[in-house]
């Protein structure tokens, strides 16, 4: 699936249809409607049947919701949308509210008269959501979604094909997964435990789906008994090429049976609260206990065949963009940002093992690098002038592997102030690789090293340092990463992105992101029980915007050593091997 640039929303449907809504709410005697930017798994990207926070208001980022109340809609962002939500919503309607420095019960609280009516959607928040928010003082009530009335050319739900990841990739059979988990289960004295991330049931079973762009997973439910058989709800079309794969302890069911199979449970039955939907703790009768997830940290730990199917779609990768880079250089100032999109995507094609690019290529020139998350349009679509960064932040999903590398490049002559910005940023992703830490230390004990280069010169960025990601699933993927906001210890098998970064409105961006993977580390000193990471990344930096003075010693030795392995490891020739040569000599 190639890489679209129509404008999908805009901000002038968001007046007319939270007019429409508005009146739903009246209707019914509701005081608001909350709209989040989810659906029923709580995945980060959603198909567009599910996709009501951008229909409503037109804003399309990855994260976030809108409290509709009577006179005022909040849509809440957090700081990678800042500018992003300020171009794409009715400002005059909408009103953006920084998040999460604002919570949304103590807002809807401060925004609802005292007697109120606030409605919900239990299939689109999760028990702990609702929690929060009726903690503070807010009486939500669970309706049918008021959206889904209003929107009346909505598009079906997706029906994309399942297919079997096989043993060669995945590195473990789904019994012995099941088998496994179930083991917990009982140890925890537990009957059966719900799922409800498709990534969770495509880890598990061993299975691809199709049915959220960029993200091979299905949609589906699963209840994982103590005996280690699965109750699968999907619709029956999808698995119509699995053959027999899942077997016989695998039963399969319609989705609108999920709820009645809900409420006959026995015992004591484990849900996930904090991504499980609302109505699922609602619908059973059995003792509800929270849980994590049980397959998102054995997910997370990647075995040693994932690693080295990785390893290998990270070469793969790199070969497709070197040969980007190198056809980029020749490029004159005025090549635009769709036409950086397209080529990038072609050579990772002409890999022929690409599945689909992991997530919409960001390619933000000059000014638009500053908005985190931008993804051009034909309106939005902006050339590169001359002495202006590009920053390109992409990846692919092939069967060994999912990648995500973000690269930041000057077209023409630097100045010696984005030299030293780079450098700084630079600075901070070879501080987090070269770590080693003790057993134990989470992604929030890390974060600052990425940070402090940037926090020397009274700069910062709005986004953490690095996050999760799957073994051809997710590219994005919990539950640990590198954040201030992250408890959960690294283990080894992780993979995370080390993506620090520098943003200036108006005027630049730059971001630099290799994936690592956490490791046991060398033996060395008194032999403590230390961790570290191996980069999975070969792609060189652009070395016309390091300020090498700014070096120390050791990141100097770090630099060369990183790209003198580089040109080791790409088998690569022709004038891409000619410009890869002159990218990774010695600084």
């Amino acid at each position: 699936m190639y890489q679209r640039f129509d404008d999908t929303t805009s901000p002038e449907q968001g007046p007319p249809r939270l007019r429409a809504l508005r009146q739903e709410m009246a209707d019914k005697g509701f005081d608001g409607f909350l709209i989040p930017r989810a659906d029923a798994h709580q995945g980060e990207y959603v198909a567009p049947a599910d996709d009501r926070l951008a229909w409503l208001t037109g804003f399309t980022g990855s994260a976030g919701f809108c409290a509709a109340l009577r006179d005022v809609a909040g849509v809440f962002i957090d700081g990678r949308y800042t500018v992003q939500v300020k171009a794409q919503v009715a400002l005059d309607q909408f009103t953006p509210v920084p998040w999460p420095s604002n919570k949304p019960g103590p807002w809807l609280k401060e925004h609802l008269p005292p007697t109120h009516k606030m409605a919900y959607d239990p299939w689109l928040h999760t028990s702990a959501e609702v929690d929060a928010i009726t903690q503070a003082g807010v009486t939500l009530v669970p309706s049918p979604n008021l959206v889904d009335r209003i929107w009346h050319d909505r598009p079906a739900p997706p029906m994309g094909k399942v297919i079997a990841h096989p043993l060669e990739l995945s590195g473990e059979a789904h019994g012995a997964k099941r088998a496994r988990l179930a083991a917990g289960l009982a140890e925890a004295g537990h009957s059966a435990a719900v799922l409800t991330l498709p990534d969770s049931i495509a880890w598990l079973l061993n299975i691809r789906g199709s049915d959220i762009a960029r993200n091979p997973v299905p949609h589906c439910f699963a209840i994982l008994h103590v005996d280690a058989t699965v109750d699968l709800f999907i619709a029956a079309p999808k698995l119509s090429e699995i053959g027999d794969h899942l077997g016989a302890d695998i039963r399969i069911h319609a989705p609108d049976t999920f709820l009645p199979a809900l409420a006959a449970l026995k015992g004591q039955v484990g849900v996930d609260t904090s991504s499980a939907p609302a109505i699922v703790s609602q619908t059973i009768t059995a003792e509800v206990v929270a849980i994590d997830d049980p397959c998102v940290l054995p997910k997370a730990c990647k075995n040693p065949v994932e690693i080295d199917g990785t390893r290998r779609a990270h070469l793969r990768d790199a070969q497709a963009m070197v040969k980007f880079l190198t056809w980029l250089d020749a490029q004159k100032p005025g090549l635009t940002e769709i036409e950086v999109v397209s080529a990038l995507e072609g050579f990772r094609r002409d890999t022929n093992a690409l599945r689909d690019i992991s997530f919409e290529t960001i390619a933000g020139a000059g000014p638009h690098g500053a908005i985190v998350h931008y993804r051009c349009t034909e309106s939005t679509n902006r050339a590169v002038q001359d002495g202006e960064l590009l920053l390109v932040d992409s990846g692919g999903q092939y069967v060994d592997g999912t990648t995500d590398i973000t690269r930041t490049v000057v077209m023409g002559t630097p100045t010696r102030e984005q030299c030293e910005c780079y450098t700084l940023v630079l600075q901070g992703m070879i501080a987090l690789a070269m770590a080693r830490f003790p057993r134990g230390v989470a992604g929030r004990d890390l974060d600052a090293l990425a940070r402090a280069p940037l926090w020397r010169n009274g700069l910062d960025f709005d986004h953490g340092t690095g996050h999760g990601v799957g073994s051809y699933l997710c590219v994005h993927e919990g539950p640990a990463r590198i954040s201030r906001q992250s408890e959960v210890p690294l283990k080894p098998g992780m993979i995370l992105s080390d993506e620090p970064g520098y943003y200036r409105e108006g005027a630049f961006g730059i971001r630099i992101e290799n994936l690592i993977v956490v490791q046991e580390a060398p033996p060395m000193g008194d032999n403590r029980d230390q961790l570290s990471f191996e980069t999975l990344t070969f792609v060189p930096f652009d070395r016309r915007l390091i300020a090498v003075d700014m070096l120390s010693p050791l990141e100097r030795r770090w630099i060369d050593a990183y790209h003198a392995e580089i040109a080791q490891k790409l088998d690569i020739q022709g004038p891409a091997r000619d410009w890869l040569e002159a990218a990774t000599k010695a600084l």
